[in-house]
């Protein structure tokens, strides 16, 4: 198979779908990989990298659309390249199509088969390809809000882990997931007063078993959340239902009791965010003010430490894109159940129902 590795193109995404090591592995596999010109520099791999591994270096991603059997990215294809995919051809990246029709039609009208990294998921639920950029993303949430409270960026001027004889600051994190508990771990590292909600009692259970004291567990509900929103200094959206719209938790209203000057980090943002008044934002221009509130809501968050979201997210990849070229799409989707599940759009429909209910597309 001719296995397409394309440039990032969206704002300031430094990532790379594919390592020197990737192309090492499809090319003593029997296929051809052609890697966009400078794809890996940004997260530190040189063309010369991927000339040694035995790829072909193509100037243009015209080239790659046109002659590779698969496609691949770690963001969403971008309107420019919407012209470009044809009948047939696989597309294998991050999609998260459940907020965003004009992808999903530009997707059904090239009649691709489009995979989603995010949708793949193993019997026992895990999101195999989602796990590890949310675990960089729920990291990186404690990192940029504690940016963002300083009063130079507009936050209300407190240090998350207090200092001796100062109170620490008040962490909020939404959800019990990979997102929440690597946020809260961080959190709780720095000494802050951290506060984690989930719905699920056995999620909390194991958390309040893992986490060190300065983290407690509650059970949410919206007058519980509300009363640990006022509190807070930082709080962290960590809600995911897998390939559909995250819920939205948090109402403008709940935002206008919070502290003026206090940080909402809206990690769900990528399947529309679960506060009500959440918008994509970018690393450029990353929040905006709600009620007196920062909230950012960058989209692409681990392309700001592209070396490690790289190779942790290649890490997962490379088994699966490895099958699709051995394999072809049909014979990998039939033999792996998780894979298959990544599934979103074949043949100009969209197949993967949590998608074409939040699109409203019969």
């Amino acid at each position: 198979m001719v296995v397409g590795v394309l440039k990032e193109i969206k704002l300031a995404e430094k990532r790379v779908c594919m390592t020197p090591a990737g192309v090492d592995q499809m090319v003593k596999h029997g296929h051809t990989v052609l890697v966009e010109v400078n794809a890996g520099v940004g997260s530190g791999f040189s063309n010369e990298s991927y000339l040694a591994a035995g790829a072909e270096i193509v100037a243009t991603p015209e080239e790659i659309f046109e002659r590779a059997d698969m496609v691949m990215h770690v963001k969403e294809i971008q309107p420019s390249e919407y012209k470009l995919l044809r009948k047939g051809q696989i597309v294998f990246t991050y999609l998260h199509l459940a907020a965003d029709l004009e992808q999903a039609e530009a997707l059904m009208a090239s009649k691709c088969v489009a995979i989603a990294y995010e949708t793949v998921q193993t019997a026992d639920g895990k999101l195999p390809l989602l796990q590890p950029m949310s675990e960089v993303a729920g990291r990186m949430a404690i990192q940029e809000g504690a940016r963002f409270l300083e009063m130079p960026q507009g936050g209300n001027g407190v240090l998350l882990g207090g200092v001796p004889g100062v109170a620490p600051g008040k962490v909020v994190v939404i959800g019990g997931g990979i997102v929440g508990t690597n946020a809260a771990k961080v959190a709780a590292g720095t000494g802050a007063d951290v506060t984690i909600l989930d719905m699920n009692i056995e999620r909390l259970r194991y958390l309040d078993d893992i986490l060190p004291a300065n983290c407690k567990t509650i059970v949410s509900n919206p007058y519980v959340l509300l009363e640990e929103l006022k509190q807070a200094d930082l709080v962290i959206g960590a809600v995911l239902v897998a390939g559909a719209k995250a819920p939205k938790l948090v109402t403008r209203e709940m935002i206008a009791q919070m502290k003026k000057g206090a940080v909402m980090v809206d990690v769900a943002i990528d399947q529309g965010g679960c506060f009500e008044t959440s918008k994509p934002t970018t690393h450029a221009e990353p929040v905006f003010d709600v009620e007196g509130v920062i909230q950012y809501c960058v989209a692409n968050m681990p392309g700001a430490v592209a070396r490690t979201s790289t190779l942790a997210l290649t890490n997962a990849t490379l088994p699966y894109a490895l099958a699709l070229a051995d394999k072809g799409w049909v014979k990998a989707l039939e033999e792996d159940k998780a894979l298959a599940k990544g599934l979103n759009i074949l043949d100009g429909e969209i197949v993967f129902a949590p998608v074409k209910e939040a699109l409203c597309v019969a």
